[in-house]
């Protein structure tokens, strides 16, 4: 069996810094506590997009097995794993309805929605807001669409919150059973879904060729490692088989081609686009190209 040993390696990691953020700083400052477990949280969650990937063994099914409990305690991993691969249809992405991971809105839809929710969406279209309004905006429409889903019948939506709420449950009794507040922990999973922000943020653009709406952002500090790579995110749309440390060696040999294939919609670093976007919008909420008159932004 093919095993992808720096993926098994990280994924080992992450459990053993869980566990040191659980029941060892506590004891030395909360602090210290909560940071390192929003770094773990989002590390995890980097490591369950490897994993729905095909990473790290040949056979999905023992990858899945050693992340299936969600750090962050709010997303199941099925239901993550369904709507990204549907997402990887690059033909639909950026899409309102058929891309499950956009933040665009349906021009007519948004026409419809009352000025105050307009405004939240705007500030949620920023680098800031995505940060800190984004989870809980995120949080709450997908929630809501799985509920439609599984008040309509779809079995498999039902499935993957069926499995996720007892390990969820688990997992808060270790949290329960160790030296950290509970609501500590909460604090730490709000802020690593608001870390992975970041790196959604930027990572599609409405676009009429489907080719050129994923980004490159040619980071190689802290942040990349945390999203395993995926800032080069054209090359993971390409590629979604090529583990994530070799990402960025396979971009380096072919960087002319990504930059053409995607119309140079580029950043050297994610303090570029804070420095561009922390309170600018990136784009209108309504999708720009969408069939139908676009509403005019508030």
């Amino acid at each position: 069996m093919r095993v992808e040993w720096p993926t098994l390696s990280l994924i080992a990691a992450s459990y053993m810094a869980l566990l040191v953020g659980l029941f060892w700083l506590p004891l030395i400052s909360l602090w210290l506590a909560v940071p390192v477990l929003i770094l773990v949280i989002t590390l995890q969650s980097s490591l369950q997009h490897e994993v729905l990937h095909g990473h790290p063994f040949a056979w999905r099914w023992p990858g899945e097995a050693l992340v299936f409990a969600s750090f962050n305690l709010f997303v199941p991993y099925i239901r993550f794993r369904d709507t990204h691969l549907a997402h990887h249809h690059d033909a639909n992405l950026t899409d309102p309805y058929d891309d499950p991971e956009t933040a665009y809105l349906d021009p007519a839809v948004w026409a419809r929605l009352p000025s105050w929710y307009q405004g939240v969406l705007t500030a949620n279209n920023t680098l800031l807001g995505r940060v800190i309004l984004g989870p809980l905006i995120g949080q709450i429409a997908f929630m809501a669409n799985d509920l439609r889903a599984i008040r309509g019948g779809d079995k498999a939506v039902l499935f993957g919150w069926l499995w996720h709420i007892p390990v969820a449950a688990l997992l808060v009794a270790l949290v329960i059973s160790a030296p950290l507040p509970l609501w500590a922990y909460f604090c730490a999973c709000y802020g690593g879904l608001g870390l992975l922000k970041i790196r959604t943020f930027l990572e599609h653009q409405a676009h009429m060729r489907a080719l050129a709406r994923s980004v490159i952002i040619e980071d190689r500090g802290p942040l990349a490692f945390l999203f395993l790579n995926n800032n080069l995110h054209v090359v993971h749309h390409m590629h979604p088989r090529l583990p994530w440390y070799r990402l960025p060696a396979h971009y380096r040999a072919n960087r002319d081609r990504y930059l053409t294939r995607n119309g140079g919609y580029a950043y050297p670093n994610y303090a570029a686009i804070a420095r561009r976007h922390l309170l600018s919008t990136k784009e209108p909420v309504a999708h720009p190209h969408y069939p139908g008159p676009a509403a005019p932004q508030k």
